[in-house]
């Protein structure tokens, strides 16, 4: 039982620094600008629901899958650099925020958006399923798999929260003012990227190397 506090707080702690929901809020506010208080509700919601259900299976079978397509973390790093990489780009040059969608459009743009880029990998990317994979091996009891899917549900709710008072700030930074952060956050994003595509590219030149 003493082992369930100290892991319970590596758990929480090391989700929200690598979920990082505020962090992510500024591409959740630039990529559903046009769209209404009740949609960007039901993003929000549908990409907390994809990651949280992501970061379950991997924690319980990560390893096994990994292992059976012969893929690594290493590998979904580099994926994971790109694809925010371009979505710096976009947000660089205030793309995002020009996107119009149609009313009819709507429910279509907010399944695309709320998967990926927002559940997968903004919200649940290579770092939250790499912390989920290690963790559940250091989980030497039932009680502590309970807390580390308790963390989860946890920082993942606080996320939705997060993400869902976004429209708040949307309103109060005006058109302008959000052009403006999606610009500095897309430098951000672009640094997290190289970030990422090294981070995974090293280890895989030093095993060839080797």
């Amino acid at each position: 039982m003493k082992e369930i506090l100290p892991f319970a707080l590596l758990s929480f702690t090391s989700f929200f620094t690598l979920i990082n929901p505020l962090g992510t809020m500024p591409i959740f506010m630039t990529m559903t600008s046009d769209l209404d208080h009740k949609c960007r509700v039901r993003t929000a919601r549908k990409a907390v629901l994809v990651a949280f259900i992501t970061i379950i299976i991997f924690a319980l079978s990560g390893q096994l899958l990994f292992n059976f397509f012969g893929i690594s973390v290493n590998s979904f790093r580099i994926v994971g650099g790109v694809i925010f990489f371009l979505m710096g780009m976009d947000m660089l040059q205030a793309r995002l925020g020009k996107v119009k969608v149609k009313e009819s459009e709507v429910k279509k743009y907010v399944n695309d958006i709320s998967i990926t880029p927002l559940a997968i990998p903004m919200i649940c990317g290579p770092g939250a399923i790499t912390n989920a994979i290690v963790l559940m091996e250091d989980a030497t009891y039932i009680g502590m798999v309970a807390v580390l899917f308790i963390s989860v549900f946890v920082v993942l709710l606080l996320t939705y929260l997060i993400l869902i008072s976004s429209s708040k700030i949307i309103k109060f930074l005006g058109e302008t003012g959000n052009n403006v952060m999606m610009r500095l956050m897309g430098l951000i994003v672009m640094v997290i990227a190289v970030e990422f595509f090294f981070s995974g590219l090293k280890p895989i030149i030093l095993e060839i190397i080797r």
